[in-house]
């Protein structure tokens, strides 16, 4: 049994369980924002603009996760009611997963702040703008899921990431060590394979802030078979 019931009354209510629940939600929007600022200044070269930006919502998204963990102790610990223990346990790993994403986040920003020229993927290679484009559109329907509870949706965002995500963005690496990619100076392909990893672990933390809503607790951030 998921938790996605828990979760809907969760929300319903006016503790500091539902508060936390809302400020991850926060958290998440929050760390999309921060993405799209990265990824825009990797393809443009304008890195100067947003620096100061990222790093500030890093320091706020770090603020959220500490934040939500405190609301999360301080209602077991008043309420003493352990019968959605499950949903507390589930918000604690998914704003992890949050706080990993802005971490890989900065990882981008650190490409483009080192990347002699702007870095548009697909005059690089064609399947990295395939994995970049994709992590930019599930991270919109991640936030679509989680806001809705829309477990069909969360399902076939669980059941692509293989497809579109992982395979091709290990492919991509795995070619360009091989030499079987050649795509000129070097300093493009290190910021290719780096840019592939980044992409697919934000991509994977994506993976399990959505099956929050599909699967129990003991299989969150598992390849669970999904039905």
């Amino acid at each position: 049994m998921s938790v996605f019931k828990n979760l809907v009354n969760i929300w319903k209510s006016e503790d500091s369980l539902s508060q936390a629940w809302a400020s991850s939600n926060e958290m998440l929007i929050l760390s999309h924002v921060m993405f799209t600022d990265a990824i825009g200044a990797l393809r443009s070269g304008e890195k100067n603009k947003v620096i100061k930006s990222i790093k500030q919502r890093d320091i706020e998204i770090n603020n959220y996760h500490r934040d939500i963990r405190k609301k999360v102790v301080t209602y077991y610990s008043i309420s003493k009611d352990v019968t959605n223990l499950d949903s507390g346990l589930v918000l604690i790993n998914m704003v992890v997963d949050i706080e990993r994403i802005g971490d890989y986040t900065k990882n981008i920003l650190d490409l483009a702040k080192h990347h002699p020229k702007k870095f548009v993927s697909e005059k690089i290679s064609d399947d990295l703008r395939v994995v970049e484009k994709a992590v930019i559109e599930r991270f919109g329907n991640t936030i679509k899921a989680v806001e809705e509870m829309d477990e069909e949706l969360a399902k076939e965002l669980i059941k692509s990431y293989r497809s579109d995500l992982g395979k091709l963005s290990d492919n991509l690496v795995a070619s360009s060590i091989s030499g079987k990619l050649q795509i000129g100076e070097e300093h493009k392909a290190s910021s290719m394979v780096l840019y592939a990893r980044y992409l697919k672990r934000i991509g994977a933390h994506l993976k399990n802030i959505t099956s929050v809503v599909v699967n129990p607790f003991e299989s969150i951030g598992y390849n669970t078979k999904v039905v």
